[in-house]
């Protein structure tokens, strides 16, 4: 192999480092849910449909509708450090960048109480 092609070589290979593009995908957090009506005897209720959220740094992605809920965060003592009504139509929202460590996340809609665990 001559020099020129060596070099050419390594430009090539150079090049194509340029369209290198580094992309984390939201880690998808796992809710689970308290029903005070769970066990009511009689009732007739529609399934209960799970929100459906990740995060990404300090934004929480909605995959599902969360119009008008609460969205709270929970601090280890129980205390509430964070909470907002989810504005209609919301994909994203960014949680203060001041909160770090492991939180209690909860979304309530109406009685049921949807809650996880993220760490900021």
């Amino acid at each position: 192999m001559t020099k020129k092609s060596i070099i050419i070589s390594l430009l090539a290979a150079m090049l194509s480092f340029g369209n290198v593009s580094v992309y984390a995908d939201p880690e998808s957090i796992d809710l689970e849910y308290e029903d005070p009506d769970d066990g009511n005897e009689g009732l007739n209720k529609s399934p209960i449909s799970i929100p459906e959220i990740s995060l990404e740094d300090h934004t929480l992605y909605f995959y599902t509708p969360c119009d008008g809920c609460t969205l709270r965060l929970l601090d280890e003592n129980d205390n509430v450090v964070y909470s907002t009504v989810i504005p209609t139509n919301t994909t994203s929202l960014v949680l203060p960048s001041t909160l770090s460590g492991e939180y209690e996340i909860q979304i309530i809609q109406g009685n049921i109480c949807f809650y996880g665990y993220i760490n900021l």
